[in-house]
């Protein structure tokens, strides 16, 4: 049975048409990703490790949205926001040194950083990669406030004959994920031994994330959100997006047990705006 993260596989969609259209298609269609807003999913943690009654939280306060791109010509900014916007959201400070790695693939890179929480946030293209556009690349990491830039040294934008190779610098900062877990629909056989006719079952808990600082563990069944019913994992997935920001309440069947786990979860940044 296959879990599933609740960042969302949009991401990953959009990303397969853009390699698959031509060149000037593929850069429209980067500049209208929305960073994960449905999907990649962020906030900051609170720790619920006992039972906790309902109740109800203001969302979490973010900076005003303020598009501020920056002045950069190899510059690409896939979500159009000041720093200041970004750096609420993110899970750690900037570091003062991003780190540097080479990619592999461009579509599959993206997947396994986004099952870590990372969000790409734009792309530095160059003509050639040499060591002036490297550093350049590097500074510019700095400058966006990259957690960490992924170095594609011959990057094709389509597979076209017209074609030709660019330097391209993917840049991703890690946010804080909306929930942290892995969650699957429950078997028939679950279902009938439980009493229920839905729920979802946790799997992996990802450390420092909501659901782990909730005392969430894999092995969990999740059976009510805020006192309604949990049908299946598309229904949960869809509970968690509605409440971002805010903190919910679990009904969770452990041990022969069921019990309320408060869960703060992480905060959806505003969509960018389209060019």
């Amino acid at each position: 049975m296959q879990f599933v993260f609740t960042l969302s596989a949009l991401s990953a969609s959009r990303m397969d048409a853009y390699n698959r259209q031509p060149r000037r298609y593929a850069r429209q269609m980067e500049k209208k990703l929305r960073c994960f807003a449905t999907s990649v999913s962020l906030g900051l943690l609170l720790a619920a490790c006992g039972s906790a009654p309902t109740r109800v939280e203001q969302p979490l306060q973010l900076p005003e949205p303020v598009d501020e791109p920056i002045e950069e010509s190899h510059y690409e900014p896939l979500i159009q926001r000041d720093r200041n916007y970004i750096d609420a959201l993110r899970a750690e400070p900037a570091p003062a040194n991003p780190e540097v790695v080479e990619g592999k693939s461009d579509r599959g890179d993206q997947r396994a950083l986004a099952a870590e929480g990372y969000v790409r946030i734009g792309n530095g293209r160059y003509d050639a990669y040499n060591a002036e556009t490297e550093q350049a690349a590097i500074e510019l990491g700095r400058e966006v406030g990259a957690d960490r830039i992924v170095f594609y040294r011959a990057h094709q934008a389509d597979e076209s004959p017209e074609s030709t190779a660019t330097f391209l610098a993917a840049y991703y900062v890690r946010f804080k994920l909306l929930f942290g877990a892995t969650f699957r629909n429950l078997t028939a056989s679950e279902r009938a031994s439980l009493g229920v006719d839905g729920g979802v079952q946790i799997g992996a808990v990802v450390g420092g994330t909501p659901a782990s600082q909730a005392n969430l563990l894999a092995g969990d069944f999740v059976l009510g959100f805020n006192g309604k019913p949990v049908s299946d994992r598309v229904r949960f997935q869809e509970m968690l997006s509605d409440q971002a920001g805010k903190a919910v309440t679990l009904q969770v069947f452990r041990n022969g047990q069921t019990q309320d786990r408060m869960v703060r979860l992480g905060a959806m940044p505003a969509a960018a705006n389209e060019p």
